[in-house]
């Protein structure tokens, strides 16, 4: 096994509370000896089922404040020989959140290894961009040097794509570099011509079903574009066009009726029952459907699949009927929510869960508004400030939340409102 591979530990201990990123780890983490290496062997060995969308960089964060944990070990993973010789390109991408999460929360110190880092390691774009996100010119001065010699065109244009539209950090650089200036100009401009409606789109607007159903089937340019307005229309004919592509194998034309078939409602629930019921190519739109419009009997059949993806641990499977149970109110399947909320790996089906939970018991689910207070995803904290029965617990913790400058601002917003009650 290697020094990175991750071994998921069970939801009953406090290291795989820890990398489920659950609020009962953060709350107990303080009593229990040794919490502090669960916490950097998180960080060292990403646990996320889903970097992508996951959120661990606060509340790893979080612990390391609480724990009073120093950063170098968490510097001394990133600055590991491997940094230059591991195929894996989200080797350091959760240690380079949590520093810029440290450094939110008035540990700046954390922001010296970020700068060593976009210096020195492999991936120098991702800690640049963890240090624009900042916000503050004097943690990145000097760096505008770095930036105008290594990022060529496209990554200059990534670095400012994901730093706001005035970000004090872009400004400072631009005003010392014509070069990161004529950049910015570039963006913002074509920002302003992306947002002009174009004729292409009026054209499509003109066509007859049949005309656009015959352009999807090309599977060329502009079949995307037909698709789409099929389901902004909600053309039936786009229901025989999914039964044609998504038995395939995947391809961005499938990909696009999937997204397309969102726009419709309840009265295409027939045709979905029979999709999800088959189980065939179209068996997951269908779902998706009977999730967000099904009627209660599609009670037994959405059952049915949260049990098996919880079974074979498919966390994202299970989030279509997770939501639709939750939706229809559906008792029955407070069992399954519980089990998910425990055992997933996967943290960004949570707040579906929460959601589910308060719908379904709510009185049951007051344990777990409390516990999302501590979550790792910022979606639950959210929820549960504006749920979790009032304790003098709870208070002390919503007063962090809404005095924290690191925690989102919905988050904060929601904290103080709930406050004032």
């Amino acid at each position: 096994m290697s020094s990175n591979e991750v071994v998921m530990e069970s939801a009953g201990t406090l290291h795989g509370q820890m990398q489920r990123g659950l609020g009962r780890a953060a709350r107990r983490a303080a009593e229990k000896p040794g919490a502090g290496e669960y916490v950097y062997d998180c960080v060292r060995r990403d646990p996320r089922w889903d970097p992508q969308c996951e959120e661990r960089g606060l509340y790893y964060a979080r612990l390391m404040v609480d724990l009073e944990l120093p950063v170098h070990p968490i510097a001394e993973h990133m600055f590991d020989p491997a940094d230059h010789t591991d195929p894996d390109d989200w080797r350091v991408e959760l240690a380079l959140d949590v520093l810029a999460e440290l450094v939110r929360l008035s540990r700046r110190e954390a922001a010296y290894a970020l700068r060593r880092y976009a210096e020195e390691g492999a991936h120098w774009l991702d800690a640049l961009d963890a240090l624009v996100s900042l916000g503050d010119p004097s943690l990145a001065h000097g760096l505008d040097g770095l930036v105008a010699e290594r990022c060529d065109d496209a990554e200059l244009d990534l670095l400012l794509a994901g730093s706001g539209t005035h970000n004090p950090v872009i400004e400072t650089w631009a005003a010392r570099r014509p070069r990161i200036a004529d950049a910015l100009e570039r963006r913002r401009g074509s920002g302003a011509a992306a947002r002009r409606p174009g004729g292409a789109a009026r054209e499509r607007a003109e066509r007859s079903e049949a005309e656009l159903l015959d352009l999807a089937r090309r599977r060329d340019d502009g079949a995307v574009a037909a698709i789409f307005e099929l389901g902004r229309r909600r053309a039936p004919g786009l229901l025989d066009l999914a039964e044609e592509l998504l038995p395939q194998r995947p391809s961005r034309f499938g990909g696009a009726v999937t997204r397309a078939l969102r726009e419709y409602g309840p009265e295409v629930l027939p045709r979905a029952r029979a999709w999800a019921s088959e189980r065939g190519g179209c068996s997951d739109i269908g779902l998706r459907i009977l999730a967000r419009h099904g009627t209660r009997q599609d009670i037994p059949l959405l059952m049915s699949e949260l049990r098996e993806a919880l079974d074979r641990l498919d966390w994202g499977a299970a989030a279509g009927p997770i939501e639709g149970l939750g939706r229809l109110r559906a008792g029955e399947a407070v069992p399954l929510l519980k089990t998910a909320w425990t055992e997933s790996t996967y943290a960004y089906l949570r707040p579906r869960v929460l959601t589910a939970l308060t719908r379904t018991a709510p009185h049951t689910a007051e344990s777990y508004t409390v516990e999302g207070l501590w979550d790792c995803e910022e979606r639950v904290r959210h929820e549960a400030a504006q749920l979790a029965p009032l304790t003098q617990d709870t208070r002390i913790r919503l007063q962090r939340l809404h005095h924290d400058e690191a925690e989102d601002p919905g988050v904060r917003g929601a904290a103080a409102a709930r406050l004032m009650t």
